[in-house]
């Protein structure tokens, strides 16, 4: 399992009946978990004395019961291979995110050391450039840039992008050099070919279904294995790595692994390696299973 081990803002304190307590910050919140089929105890005090709870309900969806969270915060991440650190503001929105994944963290710890490296390999002649698709918020974006790289954010949302290019400012990554683009992934990335354009890394967060800003329909079990497909012929002749992330019960990290093997690893060489992202639970020390991620390295 990638663990995600280096918060110091952030922790989830206990889990059980569905539930799990986290503190972000100085505020603790309950927030549904599907994974979380366990019983608990409900004996840490946060469970009675938290900021915020987002109840689900029997009919989807839910909604947030506030405590005395604000409605605006942020906390920080040092990036352990870097030493930057990154500063994500933070909000309750409605379907119980916040606006950042925090078990990615131990994806940018990877990804950094990587651009970190060949970064300091190529000095200023040769940047390395690296695409992030269904970029969300910028986590990814944010740590590729403290490493080195320039990035294209690219991202069906504008309200994301616009809250992404907000975290940059925060993290004081504001003039480093980074496309910030509100489109369709796929629609890009063919015109990216057409183009002629090249990247040295990949990175993708595809959501299991999605519509784009002209209203594309996306659903990962049929458009995950072309779009990549389509990201290979991105790659430069000396690729660095690919990395996809994947909350979706179906596609698991072998799954992942296999798709990643066919498209990268028979046309570039490299290794492929998969598994379970997790984060540490404070009060029992096992780990909470955060969905998968497949990385392909050169």
């Amino acid at each position: 399992m990638y663990i995600a081990d280096n918060w110091k803002d952030y922790e989830v304190l206990d889990t059980g009946n569905g539930e799990k307590l986290e503190r972000w910050g100085d505020y603790l919140l309950i927030r549904p978990d599907p994974q979380v089929i366990w019983p608990c105890d409900h004996t840490h005090k946060g469970w009675k004395e938290n900021d915020a709870h987002y109840h689900r309900s029997s009919k989807g969806g839910g909604e947030w019961e506030f405590k005395g969270l604000p409605g605006e915060w942020s906390i920080g991440y040092d990036v352990k291979t870097t030493g930057k650190k990154l500063v994500f503001n933070l909000k309750p929105f409605a379907f119980k995110h916040t606006g950042v994944f925090p078990e990615q963290a131990a994806n940018w710890e990877w990804t950094s050391s990587i651009i970190s490296e060949a970064v300091k390999k190529r000095g200023d002649s040769e940047p390395v450039k690296v695409l992030n698709l269904f970029a969300y918020t910028g986590g990814a974006t944010l740590a590729a840039l403290s490493a080195g790289a320039s990035v294209t954010h690219v991202d069906a949302s504008k309200g994301m992008v616009g809250w992404a290019k907000e975290n940059a400012v925060s993290s004081g990554l504001e003039d480093r050099p980074v496309r910030w683009l509100v489109d369709d992934c796929g629609k890009f990335v063919k015109r990216e070919i057409r183009r002629g354009n090249k990247y040295d890394a990949v990175i993708m967060d595809p959501p299991s279904y999605g519509r784009g800003p002209g209203g594309e329909i996306w659903k990962i079990e049929e458009c995950l294995y072309p779009l990549l497909e389509d990201c290979a012929l991105l790659l430069s002749d000396k690729p660095l790595f690919f990395l996809i992330n994947s909350y979706t019960t179906g596609l698991q990290a072998g799954v992942l692994d296999h798709m990643l093997g066919k498209v990268l690893s028979d046309r570039f060489g490299g290794e492929c390696e998969s598994d379970e992202v997790g984060l540490p639970i404070t009060g029992t020390g096992r780990m909470l299973p955060c969905g998968a991620s497949g990385r392909w390295k050169a």
